[in-house]
């Protein structure tokens, strides 16, 4: 198990109540925020796994770990496993993943003997949207791009979300100035929880270091230059020099390269 030790966090403190937004208010009250940035200075010097222990332990109601076959989602996911927490452990299956990623998933249940939830689209809005646009008519344009992200990722989200008081999530600072804006953790206003980004302050480099020490299975498209894996119409390997978001809707000239998960309005966040 880890070792929270060196960075306590009050067990008498109850975060649940200064993580509400005042009734009928569109903002966060001075009280969430102070909470916040209490929660904040706990974590920051913590480890990623006593991170989301500590929140674990602080925070009560459900708590959701949005899992996208991504390298650092396999390392959270692996301590989440190793470590035995109670965090749900969800995955977005928009019908356009890689048959790598299936494979993975497999594989993934194998090795930690734990099922990971699936959320799909809604039929019927997906019906509609392939009907407007065509199989592939997320290639037309940034909006006919965004509308399916909408109906096959971010929709769903909303429903594997419903309910809990936390998310966590595997980006990072240094993937790209909207992932950098996220903040470690944060009060998500729009969706009424506190999100945390366990790996926020760690790079590539450190990720892939804990992945090998611990033989972690990981997407075999890495080894084929995928660094960000999506849907599979919309992903491809990066060229030398290039970001890591650059393989994703590398079509459009312009915009962040983001589905939408991580770009809606969220109150107060703590870097």
């Amino acid at each position: 198990m880890f070792d929270a030790a060196p960075y306590p966090f009050p067990l008498e403190t109850d975060l649940s109540a200064e993580l509400q937004p005042a009734a009928g208010a569109q903002t966060c009250h001075a009280d969430m925020v102070g909470g916040v940035r209490g929660l904040h200075s706990a974590l920051a010097k913590a480890s990623p796994v006593a991170r989301m222990a500590t929140l674990r332990e602080r925070l009560p109601g459900p708590m959701v770990f949005m899992h996208g076959f991504g390298i650092e989602g396999q390392l959270l996911l692996h301590w989440i496993c190793e470590n035995d927490l109670d965090i749900d452990i969800a995955t977005l299956d928009t019908g356009r993943l890689f048959p790598e990623t299936y494979e993975l998933w497999a594989r993934t249940e194998a090795r930690y003997g734990r099922r990971i939830r699936a959320v799909y689209p809604d039929p019927v809005a997906l019906e509609s949207y392939v009907g407007e646009h065509g199989i592939n008519g997320f290639y037309a344009s940034p909006s006919a791009r965004k509308a399916c992200c909408e109906v096959r990722k971010t929709a769903p989200l909303e429903r594997a979300l419903a309910g809990a008081s936390a998310w966590i999530s595997a980006l990072r600072a240094d993937q790209s100035s909207v992932r950098r804006d996220d903040g470690l953790v944060r009060f998500d206003a729009a969706r009424g929880m506190l999100k945390l980004n366990p790996l926020f302050d760690w790079t590539r480099e450190a990720v892939l270091d804990e992945v090998e020490a611990h033989d972690i299975p990981v997407n075999a498209l890495h080894a084929r230059g995928f660094v960000s894996i999506g849907c599979a119409p919309c992903t491809r390997a990066i060229k030398p020099g290039e970001d890591e978001r650059s393989g994703r809707w590398w079509w459009e000239d312009e915009g962040p390269r983001e589905c939408g998960l991580h770009m809606r309005e969220k109150g107060v966040s703590v870097a």
